[in-house]
């Protein structure tokens, strides 16, 4: 088909937040819409009315907003097409497809263990005429004989035997649909020709196929199942053990450009293995048939990698800016009024240079805007208590020195290193006194910029209460 006819569409279900496995799923829709100049559709699956939550719908359009994944056209609502999916099972039901049953689980059960047959609907209300009542579902007949086979970009030709399938349930007791004929009926009124998901998903495919054929529905979507996500022990990605929805990275301050860089080489990459790369490229190189079938291993280590490497190729004033809700909002560790704008201006190239994620920057320059550092218990024992009579020679020393420098970077270097150096002492490890007495810590952004940010009084001060506790 040419490829401006190419319509795809992301699908999530509002009963839970969208997750890392729900954004990679509809950023390869997206990818591969934009590639091939289609059309990218978003449609709700709200069918399950108790379980879908009108919060969870606004937090799926955050998400993807937050990713920068746009979609063509108003989303559809599955809710909304409620009568298009009513009529279409009774459609089935008139014309043989489909049947009503009663049974219950246990029944199913108890016959099956008495015939020592395998589990599952064993097709005993098929013949049965049963009528509607309470408890009463309407099932699919699924064919007795044949194979019901389609082919995947991403794993060639698949085949299930129809012997194998279960007459399974279209209609609840309620009266509503599944989402299986839901989203026969809807795929088709949209108009989809590229059904891209879960490989978690590849066995609802004949049972969708089935229906559309039994529907009178000709035309046959070309299917891509993408490979599972899944953590560092091998399994599937789980929010009972794993950090799954993508507001959870929001908040730890990833940024979404390397999120999204990320998320596309999971099953994918690019020919030259090049992986850090603008969108745009990632955009033009592509395709669905080049996503690997095994599963994809989401690495946390990786992406923070990424996003370091996203953040530094931030402007200054866009990391500043970007970085705001983290140094402003409810959790920083000062109080709001000790902020200090151009002390931490002076402080952000540094800083840029270091964090992996946004959320590591209150750490970095948190020393500057508390009334006393936050110490390191750690950093204290190891520099202050271990090594204490260097300590008490460098502060000492310290303590006069710094009351007369000139206050700037360049000049607390050289008076520093001078004396360090005419004290024939460690460059590397004799300054550790004075950075664990200023910030707390052993580690942090560059130590005469963040002794020029913090002030002379400020730190002289800092340095003579170090001095005291040893």
């Amino acid at each position: 088909m040419p490829a401006a006819d190419v319509r795809v569409r992301f699908a999530p279900s509002p009963t839970g937040y969208l997750h890392i496995g729900g954004a990679r799923t509809a950023l390869f829709n997206w990818l591969f819409a934009r590639h091939m100049g289609g059309e990218m559709l978003l449609r709700i699956e709200d069918t399950d009315a108790e379980r879908s939550q009108p919060e969870l719908i606004e937090a799926i359009f955050t998400a993807l907003d937050w990713l920068g994944i746009d979609f063509d056209g108003e989303p559809v609502h599955q809710s909304d097409r409620l009568a298009d999916h009513v009529a279409a099972a009774e459609k089935l039901l008139a014309d043989g497809s489909a049947y009503r049953c009663d049974c219950t689980q246990d029944a199913v059960k108890a016959r099956n263990e008495q015939a020592g047959g395998p589990p599952g609907y064993d097709g005993f209300c098929r013949d049965r005429d049963v009528q509607p009542g309470p408890g009463v579902v309407v099932r699919f007949r699924t064919p007795d004989e044949g194979t019901t086979s389609f082919d995947d970009l991403v794993r060639g030709e698949v085949s299930f035997e129809n012997a194998n399938l279960e007459d399974f349930v279209i209609v609840r007791s309620s009266g509503l649909p599944m989402f299986l004929v839901a989203n026969a009926v809807d795929d088709a009124a949209m108009g989809i020709t590229h059904i891209v998901r879960g490989e978690d998903l590849i066995n609802v495919t004949p049972k969708v196929l089935l229906l559309r054929q039994a529907l009178g529905i000709t035309e046959v979507p070309v299917f891509a199942h993408l490979p599972l996500i899944v953590n560092e022990q091998r399994k599937k990605l789980s929010k009972r053990r794993d950090d799954v929805s993508v507001g959870d990275y929001i908040d730890r301050g990833y940024l979404p450009e390397a999120m999204v860089n990320y998320l596309a080489t999971l099953g994918w990459g690019a020919p030259d293995g090049v992986e850090i790369r603008p969108l745009s490229e990632i955009v033009e190189l592509f395709r669905l048939e080049d996503v690997n079938a095994s599963s994809a291993f989401f690495d946390l280590k990786k992406l923070a990698h990424f996003n370091g490497e996203y953040i530094r190729q931030l402007a200054l004033d866009d990391f500043i800016a970007r970085v705001q809700p983290w140094v402003h909002g409810p959790d920083v560790p000062w109080a709001a009024d000790a902020f200090d704008a151009d002390a931490f201006a002076a402080l952000a190239p540094l800083v840029q240079e270091r964090v992996k994620r946004l959320d590591e920057v209150p750490g970095y320059v948190d020393f500057l805007f508390l009334d006393q550092p936050e110490v390191d218990d750690d950093s204290w024992q190891k520099v202050m208590v271990k090594g204490h009579d260097r300590a008490v020679l460098v502060l000492d020393a310290m303590i006069d020195l710094l009351g007369t420098v000139e206050w700037t970077a360049p000049a607390i270097n050289d008076a520093v290193i001078g004396w360090i150096d005419a004290n024939e002492l460690s460059r590397s490890k004799d300054q550790a006194p004075i950075r664990v007495a200023v910030t707390g810590r052993t580690v942090g952004p560059p130590l005469w910029e963040s002794l020029a940010a913090l002030g002379r009084d400020r730190t002289i001060e800092r340095l003579r209460a170090a001095r005291a506790q040893l």
